[in-house]
């Protein structure tokens, strides 16, 4: 194997053809790679967090960081109606969102639902 250069100036490795010819596996049809590992969960503990320590901040005495907070919360209700409309797309019903929620199927699509 002998090094080359990629494009971005790194050096990388070229693999020799094979004594029955030249490579011929398409990488992009054939990854190697194993599948994204998703961690909601400490994700969403890290937000929580991270929340709970700005509140903290702003109950220390910065008043003025209290109208920013409350943009905070608007930010997070669009996250929610972006995260409702990629679960809809992706194929899951008003009933199964609904009830990860507590509520009903036409809670959740008179929240969230299409507004024509």
């Amino acid at each position: 194997m002998s090094p080359v250069r990629a494009l971005n100036g790194h050096a990388t490795t070229s693999h020799p053809a094979s004594p029955a010819g030249p490579d011929t596996v398409k990488n992009p049809l054939t990854p190697n790679q194993p599948g994204l590992v998703v961690e909601n969960d400490e994700y969403a503990a890290f937000a929580r967090r991270v929340l709970r320590a700005y509140a903290r901040r702003v109950a220390d005495g910065d008043v003025e960081a209290l109208t920013l907070m409350t943009g905070l919360a608007e930010e997070i209700y669009t996250a929610i109606s972006q995260a409702v409309t990629g679960l809809r797309a992706f194929g899951y019903s008003w009933a199964e969102i609904g009830s990860r929620l507590g509520i009903t199927r036409q809670a959740a699509q008179q929240r969230w639902g299409d507004r024509r």
